[in-house]
């Protein structure tokens, strides 16, 4: 779709004002112009800058005018002529990107009419600016004109289920950027709906807060999402935490499908934003839809015009990073679109002996096969070279005193040994086609691989001497390859029973998984002392295995309707049946084991909408995990369940700032316990249950001032066990209070303009260390800074982490004897330039 200009009558050179009569002009003669009167080329940057700023054209002011037939959106100018846009639809929204402008303050308003959800304008890099209308169910479309002093839309509502069939669609979740208060996001029902009609709790980290923390992993991401604590070392290459008080070791996704593998040693460089759906979400995920939460890492996409950024970043502890960011067009129709991102990076770490080293490449394509059928081939590889093995601490002379001293922040256990290459990588496509207005049918397959093949020796803590010194070690050395097949298809439609109205979706997946741990050998090492280390790195084998090969198939079945009674009542419903076997060959023993079973997972929540920024809404949901194992009668174990019932609140507290309240009772049941009849034996009849509060906040309070921070109570006990020495006890890392708040300010006009600043405080209370409460994790409170300077394509950042040093700790997966050491306080700079 195109302005109602006519491109005849817009010329293609400077001479676009001459007069239009055919008459001819009588001539004159022109003198010469003197060197004096003509444009000088620029000799300086400060001269080249200057003469493109003085190309561009800055809309001063949007105005928002209701008219007989929808609105009208008006972009005002001073002095300039904008240049008509082509306009392409995008989920629900109708996207007009305008060359050669700038804009004096960008804009935004929700809800300015009925049927028109957002209305935005925001500048681009490549001195663009765009503009953004979304539809509350349906793109809407416009008529664009020129005028003397600006550009004017004349927009029309959409109908249900109307969009551009004619256009390539290639976003995840919304391609336009709204700061920090995102106001839609998929992974809450596999479909384009916005938040305050979704009955479950979900978060969004933004584009904006990624950059403006230069967060460089998924768990420093989530540091923004109260509730969320890590059980990791940050100078681990993991992203394991608990949500909600359990723990999360495989609950991801990549662009909407399941990919458990990018928790570890995995790259965050594509990632363009994070989705945390909490609480369970096997109805539309599987055994991926995790009890605690699932989290959707959204990658950055082919964009339908030329983009190419490069930046450079060092930090401490010899922290150099690299990368290359290029995108755009490959043909002249805009039909086949290209990304291609690339980085090296290469560090040390607090810890001693922790150097590491990665490449990662991230390539893709999207195209448009057919005026409904979009395509897009996606892929990326990682090549982290790391020390690997166990570098947690033990808890005498860390959290609890040790009479021999404290141990150094920067002792590794590890100490000096070879490193390991991981290769982390996935491939797939994503192909919809939309059959008319109103169905649509997706298909997805992805390929995962882990290669850890290096076969490298991996050293770990036994336990610490009655000297409370000598720390016993011991080692491994084998070699495992981790893939995974999945292969997903659904159909979404929209339809209406009487006033009622119907968003279906109904679908089918298939996953294979393979562990293929191609076996190796174990035994000590020489012990350290952990005051005065000197290390020996001999080792003494003692066991031997030829491991094994375990496969694991899981088919599923997922049914969801959402319902819209009222404009202000809105129901989900939907259900999800996964019928999985499992298969497992070891060459040990040559024995094959094999067991299989069947879950069905429910869900349903209902939205009531008093008012229209005001969302209360209530749930249930359930999960599942397979449960590998024989109790003594010789049957197979159930399936692991989690329970979730849910109420909350979702707040538009003005158009740009959004609140959201949570309160949840989630229980996990089936869980294995010792049989105390049959030793060497489990049977499952525990129980743990977790109930809690949570409160989030972001948004823009003032023209430059956004905020993003939270709030979490957690109460997350172990209700039922046969050890009734733990019965009643708190889980391991889950903290009762715990406290986030990022906000930054950019200077909005003046000579400064463009200069930010950010501050940070994250607050952690105590939690224990293990289940049995034997340790408290004391509480600590961090605080990060940061400041930026962003001009046209240019941007420099400084961020600090932890600028006053404090000493914190995180669990080592629940263990009562060691426990991982927070990082000091550390910096990181970078600039970047885009063409």
């Amino acid at each position: 779709m195109r302005g109602s200009v006519d491109e005849s009558e817009q010329s293609a050179t400077p001479s676009a004002h001459l007069p239009r009569s055919s008459t001819l002009l009588p001539i004159h003669p022109i003198a010469p112009p003197l060197l004096s009167d003509l444009d000088q080329p620029a000799i300086t940057v400060a001269d080249w800058i200057a003469q493109i700023e003085a190309s561009l054209v800055q809309i001063t002011a949007v105005q928002l005018e209701a008219t007989e037939t929808g609105l009208r959106v008006i972009l005002a100018t001073d002095n300039g002529l904008l240049d008509v846009p082509e306009t392409r639809s995008v989920g629900n929204a109708l996207i007009a990107d305008i060359p050669n402008a700038t804009i004096a303050e960008e804009f935004s308003q929700a809800n300015p009419l009925e049927g028109i959800a957002l209305v935005s304008v925001t500048s681009l890099p490549g001195n663009r600016v765009r503009v953004a209308i979304t539809g509350t169910n349906a793109p809407p479309s416009a008529e664009i004109s020129a005028e003397d002093q600006g550009l004017a839309f004349a927009v029309t509502v959409g109908a249900a289920g109307t969009g551009a069939d004619n256009e390539l669609q290639v976003v995840v979740t919304g391609e336009q950027d709204e700061g920090y208060n995102p106001s839609d996001a998929t992974v809450g029902t596999r479909t384009d709906t916005p938040l305050r009609d979704i009955p479950f709790s979900i978060q969004v980290i933004p584009q904006q807060v990624l950059e403006d923390r230069q967060v460089r992993s998924i768990t420093e991401g989530l540091e923004n999402a109260p509730g969320v604590t890590s059980i990791v070392s940050p100078a681990s290459g993991r992203d394991y935490f608990t949500i909600r008080g359990f723990e999360n070791y495989g609950g991801f996704l990549i662009n909407g499908i399941p990919d458990p593998q990018i928790a570890n040693d995995a790259s965050f460089v594509n990632a363009e934003r994070l989705e945390l759906l909490r609480g369970p979400a096997a109805t539309l995920y599987g055994e991926v839809g995790s009890l605690s939460g699932t989290i959707n890492v959204v990658t950055r996409q082919p964009l339908d015009y030329p983009f190419y950024e490069v930046s450079l970043s060092a930090g401490s502890y010899n922290d150099y990073q690299g990368v290359i960011d290029l995108s755009g067009p490959l043909n002249d129709s805009e039909t086949l679109l290209y990304r291609l991102i690339g980085s090296y990076r290469s560090s040390d770490t607090f810890l001693e002996f922790n150097d590491t080293d990665e490449i990662f490449i991230a390539p893709s394509l999207a195209l448009r096969l057919s005026p409904n059928t979009d395509f897009i081939l996606e892929g990326d590889v990682s090549f982290f070279n790391q020390q690997n093995g166990q570098t947690s601490q033990p808890i005498l002379g860390t959290v609890l005193e040790n009479p021999n001293g404290e141990v150094s922040r920067s002792f590794n256990p590890v100490g000096p040994a070879e490193q390991d290459l991981e290769i982390n990588g996935r491939v797939g496509y994503r192909l919809e086609h939309r059959f008319n207005q109103n169905w649509r049918l997706r298909n997805a397959f992805r390929y995962t691989f882990y290669d850890d093949t290096d076969d490298p020796i991996i050293i770990f803590n036994n336990s610490l001497a009655d000297d409370d010194r000598t720390l016993n070690r011991g080692f491994l050395r084998g070699s495992a390859y981790f893939d995974t097949f999945y292969l997903d298809a659904d159909l979404i439609g929209t339809f209406s029973t009487g006033s009622i109205e119907h968003q279906l979706l109904i679908g089918a997946s298939f996953t294979s998984n393979r562990t293929n741990d191609f076996g190796g050998e174990s035994g000590d090492v020489p012990p350290v002392d952990i005051f005065d280390p000197v290390f020996d790195q001999t080792v003494n084998v003692t066991e031997q295995s030829g491991g094994s090969l375990t496969t694991r198939n899981t088919f599923g079945v997922y049914l969801q309707d959402q319902i819209t009674i009222l404009e202000n009542l809105k129901l989900v419903l939907g259900g999800r049946i996964d019928f999985f076997d499992e298969n497992r060959d070891d060459r040990d023993t040559n024995e094959e084991t094999n067991q299989s079973e069947t879950a069905f997972s429910p869900r349903v929540g209902i939205v009531y909408q008093p008012i229209r920024p005001i969302s209360l809404y209530a749930s249930y949901a359930r999960s599942f995990v397979p449960t590998i194992g024989i109790a003594s009668g010789g049957d197979t174990f159930r399936p692991e369940r989690g329970t979730q019932y849910e109420v909350g609140m979702k707040a538009d507290i003005n158009d740009q700032l959004s609140a959201n309240l949570a309160l949840y009772d989630l229980t996990r049941s089936n869980v294995t316990t010792p049989d105390p009849d049959n030793p060497g034996f489990s049977v499952q009849t525990g129980k743990q249950r977790s109930r809690g509060v949570e409160v989030d906040i972001s948004g823009e309070i003032l023209p430059g001032w956004n905020i993003i921070g939270g709030y979490a109570y957690t109460d997350a006990r172990i209700t039922e066990d046969n050890d009734p020495t733990i019965e009643g006890n708190q889980r391991f890392s889950a903290p009762e209070h715990s406290f986030n708040l990022w906000t930054t300010y950019r200077i909005q006009d003046g000579d400064l303009q463009g200069l930010g600043f950010g501050l940070g405080f994250f607050y952690t209370g105590e939690r224990w260390a293990d289940n049995a409460n034997t340790v408290e994790l004391p509480s600590f409170f961090r605080t990060d800074a940061a400041i930026f300077y962003e001009r046209e394509q240019f941007r420099a950042a400084l961020n600090f982490r932890n600028i006053f040093d404090v000493e914190n700790y995180t669990s080592d997966y629940g263990s009562s004897t060691f426990v991982n050491r927070g990082a000091p306080f550390t910096f990181l700079g970078t600039i970047s330039w885009q063409f």
